[in-house]
This record gives C-alpha cells, structure tokens and sequence, in this order.
C-alpha cells in the first residue's frame, strides 16, 4: 500500500509544502494583532465581573464611578437589554447582566476611561444591591425541576438546556442477541482554549453615523449580526474588520459579550474604545470544551460485527447556551462514525450551571464521546479476542454509503489508514509483547467538513463567496471573509487562485477581512474552510482563467480549445512557443471592461434526514483516521510519556502538506493536554485555576515524535479531492494513548485527565486486586 510521504501531485503549487504567505510579518513582529490597532484619542474599556456566583441585581449604581475625573461612559445592562447568541434558537446572554449575575465572572458593568488605573477606580465605585440565589455546579443534579432555574427558558423549570432523544433501529434486541457486551462510564473535566492572544476589541464611533469594530473573532459575520441586533444599528452603519489571530480554536467564534460591550462605550461616547483582557478574564470568558459524564454501551457478535450503540451523556453547559444545542447532538452523532452501526440510540442533556460558559473548542462534541467509544472498542476487542486494528476493519465504513441516521458518506480511506498505523508503528512486534510498562494504542477518528446546515443562512445562500480582482497591475486581490485564525487558510486560498489561473504566488494578494469590502463567509468552524472556502475560489478562478484564455485566443487566433496554461503564460498545447503572456492577456481582457472581476461560491447539497435533529453532523464529507501511540509508564509513580505517535490520516489531497502536517502536530499536542493534564478546576461554582501557571498545558519536552501517514483518496466534491485536517486530527489522540496505557500496565482510565496520581491509584488497586499483567 502506498502512503503519501512525498508530493506526487498533478499541479504546480497544490500538494506542496507551502509556507505560509503571512509568516515574514508575524516572525519579524510587523503583523497587525488587534492590541497593535490605536485610534487617535482612544480610550480604554474596563468591565466589572460578579464576584456572586448567582444573585438578583436588584440596584446598580453607577453615579459615583461617573463622578470620577476622566471617565466617560459608565454602562450597566439596562441600557443595551436585547439578548443575543450564536444560534438564532437560543438567544440568552447579553452584552451586560440585566438583572441577574449567573456565575463568577459575569459582566455586571462597563467603563471607559482615560487610562487604565481610572477606568479601575471607576469600577471600584460601582454600587450594587443584590439578592444571593441558590448555586448550581453539578449538571447532574440540575435537570430536574429547582428553586431558582438560571435561565427561565430551562425545560420543565429545570436548568436542563437542552435534551436530544435519538433511536435508529432495534437497539434492544440487538443488545439481547449480542455475543458481547462492553460499557464504558467515562467523565471530562472541562478545559479551555489557551491560545496565545487574549480577547481584544477596539470600537469607533464616527460622525458619519457609521461604527467600526475591529477584533478578535473567528467568525466576523456572527458579530456583525449581534451588533446590529443588540445596538440597533442597521449592518450597513457597521463595520466589522478582523486582524490577525493570535490562536482560536473555537474559543473566538461565538459574538462575545465584550466586543458589544466595546461597541457600546465607543458609541456612548464618541471616542474609540479598546478592551484588552488578562489572562483571568479570558478564562471566565472561557466557551471551551463541555465537562461531560458519558455511558457508552456497545454491543457485538462473536464475530466482532458491531450490533449496536447506547449512549447516554449529561453536559454541562455553564452560564450560557453558546453552541450548546450543536454540541449536544454531536454528543451522539459524531459516535456514529467510522464504523457502521446498525443500530443506535443516543440520550444526550446539556445543563446550565453557574459557572463560565462552556461553547465550541476544537472537534466540540466529537472528543469526549470519541474517547469512550475507542476505548469500549478496545475492551470488546479483548473480550473477543480480536486484535483491535482487525475489530476495526471489519466494521469500517464504506465509501459512498449511508450511515443509520442518514451521515452520506462519500470518499472513505479509513481502511488505509488502519493499514498505514499498523504498518508504520510496528504493531505486530509490540501489541502485547513490549516489557512491563511499555505499551501501544490504536485510537481512530471521524469528524466532518463543514456544516451542512449554516446556522442563520437560507438554504439557498452561498456558505462562502469569493471575489477575485486583477488590475493593470497584474495583481489579483483575492476577497473573501473566511478568517484566517492561524490555520494557514489565507495561504491556501492564494495558492488555489495562483494555481488555476497561472501566475506566481507573489502575484496574488489576500485582502483582510472587512465587511465594508470582503463578501459574506460564515467563517472558520466546523472545519468548513478547505472544503467550503477552496471549492469557491476554485470557482472564482476558473472563471478568471477562462476569460484570460479567451484573450489569448484573441491575440494568438488559435482556438480556444488548444490553449491552456503555462506559468504566468497561455500556450498552445501542440506548440508551446506560441503563446502570450499572463499580463497581456489580462490588458486585452481588461479593454471591454476595466478591471478583470470574478465571483465563486459554494453551497453545499441538500442531506440528512427528516427527522429532528437529521442535519447535525451532515456534512459534505468526513476526514478518518488511526493513531497509534507508543507510552512508557513509571508504575511507581505513575508520571507516564507518549512516546511517539504514528498518525495516519485521510484529509482527502492534502493542497498544503506544511500545514495539513502541522494541524496534526497541533491536534496531537491539544489532544494530549486534554488527557495529561489540562483542567478547569473548581471549587463549587469558583473557578480555582484561572491562570497558564495553574492550567496545565503540556511543555515542548512532552510532545512525542509524530510521524504524519497522509494516505486518503481524493474526495469526490471536495476542492482538487480535499477535505478536512482542522479538527478531524484531534480526536484519536486521547483513546489512542490510553488504550496504549492499559497495554503498559494493565489500567483503563475512565476519567480525565489521567494524571498521575490517579494513574498510580489505578495500578495499586490492580495490584492489590493480584490482577497479574505481562507477568508483573
């Protein structure tokens, strides 16, 4: 079996390693970040956090911090009420806390002053009456009618958010025949972002009646929507502009409270306004990755054909819905692949706590369960004594199939990346057979590209739009608000644009992201932007290419048939001497016309089912994968380190290797800090650890060696047969190395993160149990 190591691509640019177009201006400190933007008379925004987990503001007064010398504006929520949210169905938080504070964190009251240390003594002048109202941290005991329910729209006046009942098939009977039958009891502590830039907005009021917003933000056309919403200005009036990101990972997709609140103090009074957070204040701002406690129950023949699912999985949503009802379905759903399974039943909750919000991080709703569903396959595996890569085998997915709950599957390689792990990783001699505290994992992973539902477009809306536009110049500036959050998006959108028409990369020009000029996106999430982003400027560029070619027909008199591209040149394909160049083909083109201008878009096509909830995790396309993750265990202190990982991936055609390989090495580190370690600790309803030296991120000496098994076919829709390798990357990780943990030492782990402690507990209890392990 071939394994992609090296380009073997039909094309010029696409399948190479591409560095990124934007790297000289970040490594020499010259890329603008949001913090670098300043505003002649700007003035800095500071917010008051509740320092109440759950209390009634029954009186805010503000008269007292407006007194002081050098403030300008003093906001509390009364004067911007509208609610807003990320989903249309679920529109609960607001820029400021209207009557209620909901966790430790919330914002209660904004400021702009002269400096900083003003802006502060204002805060501090702030007066509140409050009530104290009952305190919710556990999502297991909030789904059930209570006292004081956190929102009013909580089911059944409960703090139960959301509730998803799914069944497909006879899950009973297919449990009641089944040969085997695993059950895994799994719980996950929740965990945050970490990147590097904390949250920054800037906002400007100008005479003109227009307000420009610059920030921080993942999707620029969600935040343009709250604007107008809670501001009441028309979106016309509003300018959204996105610099450069300093990390996401999804922490930066929903509209947040402060960038309204930002908007708020410039339009209040007149002058710009900057809200940069600390690192505190990013932590309560949090929308990380859902705590959640899953059962998963599978069932199998004696064979290992997979007879059935049963899931069920309580998370906790914190103080807002954010992207809660998504995350709750894909709590289900994204356990479907890549195997097929006949029969499936999911009963998955989400609960309001008071605590910081929990909201889409990196494969939202696709890890946790991914973890419990690799690691009750490898239990099955053992039970059945079957070697876990060919349990896997016979039960993967197939291309151009249909999943139980209606997923179309379209291209699959999953099987090759199962051969590739296999092969690479050496599987044969260690599986079982490596000394005592040593051992190896298989861990796999399905996850989508792009959203085929858009959460506020109609169906008959492009999901991405791209202009192009060449000048007398031979620039070609490329528009489109897809955001660029570090991923290498600007890059591969220049480089499918320098492809297809023909010029040299240099000559293709990525314009930042401004609604005043760049055409709608619905931005980076959901891994949409290779697939979605890449078919449009494909597009976009075919039409500009096509009306080159016509002029070099023009000029040559040849038909328009035998010319095709060459490199910054139109040639006759039986004569390639003959033939003109990129920049008088583009002057011809541009004598009817002026400057040469074309459009692309992409709309996904209709999928999914008829049944509620059928379009969440429908998507154009699915990456796979198959981990292998090598581990060495101290088993007197527990303290273990991942070796190496061999990670076999199938994102289609990778178009960029440099950055399809660094998603990967990015993914693995995530996934790792998930498990080794990151948490948010509380105390109740108080967070204990809202600070990098406290959170745990995994250090460079704890990042194995990762060998990159590109192995996928080409997709048949996705853009040159590309698909997704944002987040697909992800979720192996985790059961990848626990599974390769109980091969060292005997000791499945149920609860994350395994730290060590907890590690060492598990193998005293297998020792004192006389469970014996490699004859240890």
């Amino acid at each position: 079996m071939a394994i992609r190591t090296e380009p073997s691509e039909p094309f010029r640019l696409l399948g190479q390693k591409i560095p990124y177009i934007e790297g000289p201006m970040k490594v020499t400190g010259r890329a603008e970040y949001t913090d670098d933007i300043h505003r002649p008379g700007m003035l800095v925004g500071k917010l008051l956090r509740s320092p109440w987990p759950h209390a009634r503001l029954r009186r805010v007064n503000v008269e007292r911090a407006r007194a002081v010398p050098g403030v300008y504006a003093v906001l509390t929520g009364e004067r911007y009420p509208t609610p807003f949210g990320v989903l249309p169905i679920t529109r609960d938080e607001t820029a400021i806390a209207v009557d209620r504070a909901r966790y430790i964190g919330d914002i209660v009251a904004a400021v702009a002053a002269r400096d900083e240390r003003t802006a502060e003594r204002a805060l501090a002048a702030v007066e509140f009456e409050v009530d104290a109202l009952p305190e919710y941290s556990d999502p297991r005991v909030g789904r059930v009618p209570v006292e004081a329910p956190i929102h009013a729209a909580g089911l059944r006046g409960s703090n139960l958010q959301k509730e998803v009942l799914q069944e497909f098939g006879a899950v009973d009977a297919a449990f009641q025949s089944a040969a085997a039958v695993v059950e895994v009891r799994a719980s996950f502590a929740g965990v945050t972002h970490a990147f590097t830039e904390p949250h920054c907005t800037v906002a400007e009021a100008t005479p003109d009646g227009r307000l420009t917003v610059w920030s921080a933000t993942q999707v620029p056309h969600y935040l343009h929507r709250a604007l107008s919403e809670v501001l009441g200005m028309p979106m016309h009036r509003i300018r959204v502009v996105k610099p450069e990101i300093g990390g996401a990972f999804g922490g930066k997709s929903d509209p947040l409270p402060h960038e309204i609140a930002c908007a708020a103090l410039a339009l209040e009074c007149g002058r710009p306004v900057k809200i940069l957070f600390d690192r505190e204040e990013v932590f309560y701002t949090n929308h990380g990755r859902h705590p959640t406690y899953n059962v998963v129950r599978v069932a199998a023949s004696a064979e290992g054909q997979l007879r059935g699912y049963d899931i069920e999985a309580v998370i906790e949503g914190g103080a807002w819905s954010s992207f809660g009802t998504v995350t709750t379905y894909y709590n289900g759903v994204m356990a479907m692949g890549p195997y097929a399974v006949p029969n499936f039943r999911y009963k998955g909750q989400r609960v309001f706590t008071n605590r910081p919000p929990s909201g889409a991080m990196r494969a939202h709703g696709g890890t946790n369960i991914r973890y419990s569903v690799e690691v009750a396959l490898d239990e099955l595996a053992e039970q059945l004594d079957l070697d876990p890569f060919e349990l896997r085998r016979r039960n993967a997915l197939r291309p151009n199939s249909v999943t139980v709950n209606q997923f179309r599957i379209t291209s699959t390689s999953f099987r090759k990346c199962l051969a590739a792990a296999r092969d690479r990783s050496g599987w044969e001699e260690k599986f079982r057979k490596l000394p005592f505290g040593e051992g190896v994992g298989l861990g796999c992973g399905f996850y989508i590209s792009g959203s085929n539902s858009p959460i506020h477009f109609t169906p008959k809306m492009p999901q991405c739009t791209v202009h192009l536009k060449a000048d007398m110049d031979g620039g070609i500036a490329v528009h489109c608000m897809q955001a660029d959050i570090g991923q290498g998006s600007n890059t591969l959108l220049a480089a499918i644009v320098a492809e297809v028409v023909g010029v040299e990369l240099d000559r293709v020009h990525v314009t930042p992201v401004d609604s005043d000029i760049t055409p709608v996106d619905i931005g980076s999430y959901s891994s949409r932007v290779t697939f979605m982003m890449g078919n449009a400027a494909r597009k976009a560029a075919e039409a500009m290419r096509d009306r080159l070619l016509d002029a070099a027909h023009d000029l040559t008199g040849y038909p328009r048939e035998l010319l095709h591209v060459g490199l910054e040149r139109y040639e006759v394909a039986h004569r390639p001497e003959l033939g003109v160049s990129y920049l008088d083909a583009l002057h011809r083109a541009m004598e009817s016309g002026g400057a040469l201008q074309t459009t692309g878009a992409y709309t996904s096509p209709p999928m999914g089912g008829t049944f509620k909830g059928a379009r969440a995790g429908t998507a154009p396309a699915y990456s796979f994968a198959a981990y292998v993750a090598q581990v060495r265990v101290d088993a007197e202190t527990g303290i273990y380190r991942v070796l190496k990982v061999w990670a076999a991936f199938d994102c289609g055609r990778p178009l960029n290797r440099l950055a399809v390989e660094g998603q990967i090495e990015g993914s693995i580190h995530m996934g790792l800090g998930q498990l080794m370690g990151e948490a948010m600790e509380y105390r109740g309803t108080r967070l204990m650890n809202p600070a990098l030296l406290d959170y745990k991120i995994p250090m460079p000496q704890q990042m194995p060696e990762v060998e990159c098994l590109l192995v996928g076919d080409d997709d048949p829709e996705g853009p040159f047969g590309a698909k997704e390798a944002g987040e697909g990357p992800l979720v192996a990780t985790l059961p990848a190395v626990a599974n390769a943990i109980y091969d060292a030492v005997g000791v499945r782990c149920y609860d994350l993160p395994v730290t060590p402690d907890r590690l060492l507990k598990a193998i005293d209890r297998r020792r004192a149990a006389g469970t014996p392990w490699k004859d240890h």
